[in-house]
């Protein structure tokens, strides 16, 4: 790749002024041909493979991110879905072993997150997922950089609601087993449909089966970057004019993420992956998405009118972004977790945005309901609802959609709870409470969509 001087100083511009940096790096690491029969033999086999292929991870990183003088913020590994390869274990304390030994292994290294404490169930459970899903919470409360997620739903198979129930109660575990954490262990968890084989991004990052021995996945960011370019728009631009700002930036951004993530996969001698050019915020100050939704006109972020500017933003990032790289993949979008973005929260607070509202945000962005604190006492049903809803959005419209909610033991709606780091804070949101039991309990599966049928 070739890349103009004035491109180079326009991205040292960006990092100094406008919070641009590299989200995240992120080393998939396959285990489909780890063949060990024994329980620890097949752990020490696992964590073994994470010690050697990432054991330069942290370093390389940081010395492309010197070398470049733009920030690499996190570094991760995915590994393929542990529940398809861990046929040697065979109970919940089996699974929670492993889940401490890879923890363990990440710690050794350096990495702040580690994914593939996984399964997909989006058409039916074995007995083992269903042993090793039951684990999740005690997995979650024994280690600080594992995540996990559970594929429950896809546009082919249609809406796994035996796995959306369990998951509904799976996600109230999680919260009570980390409750002297205000539940955050649920901040490493996420319920899935159409899961991507490689998103970089944490919780949900794993390395697909499809994937080979092993692939570097770069996560940009830049909404600060956005935000200027809008921001500094003159208000009388018509849609296309703005859109075309947006689109020129967001090529400028990932022609940058991908020269620092084919500078560390090389190091690492690893082939270079995709780049997931999501617009991810922070609750740092001016790296907001719903800054740039202000920024377009619409007065408070959740008011009439905030998603039509979304689904014009989330076109603008990834026209922008397909046209600077050939290999943009993961979810790339838009996302708009309410803990993580600062403007996000302060208008959970003032009550701009609601559950109801994000769902319907969540048609069209990247991702779906993320980062959102509900009060502790949600019955287990009515999380169950929620993930329903929001994978059938992501079935009927052929889209990866999510759900990440915080049950916070003890609170209620309007208290303000602190997750710490990256995680941010956020205002407690009331969920209907209205009962879907009946609904939920009912089980089976909702079947694929007349639009899966497409061959």
């Amino acid at each position: 790749m070739h890349y103009e001087v004035e491109e180079i100083l326009e991205a040292i511009q960006m990092t100094s002024l406008q919070n641009l940096d590299v989200r995240t790096v992120t080393l998939g690491i396959s285990l489909l041909d780890i063949s060990a029969s024994g329980k620890q033999s097949f752990i020490n086999a696992v964590t073994d493979r994470i010690r050697y292929r990432a054991n330069d991870l942290v370093k390389v990183s940081t010395q492309v991110s010197g070398k470049n003088g733009v920030s690499i913020v996190n570094k991760r590994v995915s590994l393929t879905p542990l529940s398809l390869v861990a046929s040697p274990l065979q109970n919940e304390d089996d699974f929670v072993l492993l889940a401490k030994e890879v923890d363990k292994a990440a710690g050794d290294i350096g990495v702040d997150f580690i994914g593939g404490y996984s399964a997909l169930v989006h058409k039916a459970m074995t007995g083992r997922e269903r042993k090793f899903i039951k684990s999740i919470p005690a997995a979650l409360a024994a280690t600080s950089r594992l995540c996990s997620s559970v594929n429950v739903a896809s546009t082919r198979a249609g809406i796994n609601m035996d796995a959306v129930q369990l998951m509904g109660k799976t996600v109230c575990d999680t919260a009570q087993k980390t409750a002297d954490r205000a539940g955050a262990g649920c901040a490493r968890l996420v319920v899935f449909c159409n899961i991507p084989d490689d998103n970089p991004f944490m919780a949900g990052a794993i390395h697909g089966t499809g994937e080979g021995e092993a692939a570097l996945n770069v996560g940009i960011s830049g909404p600060g970057v956005v935000h200027h370019v809008v921001q500094n728009l003159a208000s009388d631009a018509d849609m296309g004019t703005l859109a075309e700002e947006i689109k020129k930036t967001v090529f400028k951004i990932t022609r940058m993420g991908e020269l620092m993530g084919r500078e560390v996969a090389g190091a690492l001698g690893v082939p270079f992956g995709i780049l997931d050019l999501s617009l991810a915020p922070t609750p740092a100050i001016g790296d907001s998405v719903a800054d740039i939704i202000e920024a377009m006109g619409i007065e408070r972020c959740g008011g009439h009118g905030t998603t039509a500017a979304l689904a014009m933003l989330n076109d603008a990032v990834k026209k922008g972004g397909v046209f600077a790289s050939s290999y943009v993949g993961g979810l790339s979008g838009a996302f708009i977790p309410v803990s993580e973005d600062s403007t996000m929260a302060r208008r959970a607070q003032s009550g701009d945005i609601t559950i109801d509202k994000l769902e319907a945000m969540t048609s069209v962005c990247s991702v779906g309901l993320d980062m959102i604190a509900i009060p502790g006492d949600t019955p287990a049903d009515v999380i169950s609802a929620i993930i329903a809803d929001e994978v059938s959005i992501g079935v009927c419209n052929n889209k990866t959609t999510a759900v990440r909610v915080i049950p916070v033991p003890g609170a209620v709606k309007g208290d303000n709870v602190a997750f710490g780091g990256l995680l941010g804070s956020a205002t407690v949101m009331e969920a209907h409470v209205s009962s879907p039991s009946i609904f939920i309990r009912r089980g089976g599966r909702i079947p694929a969509p007349l639009l899966s049928l497409r061959n």
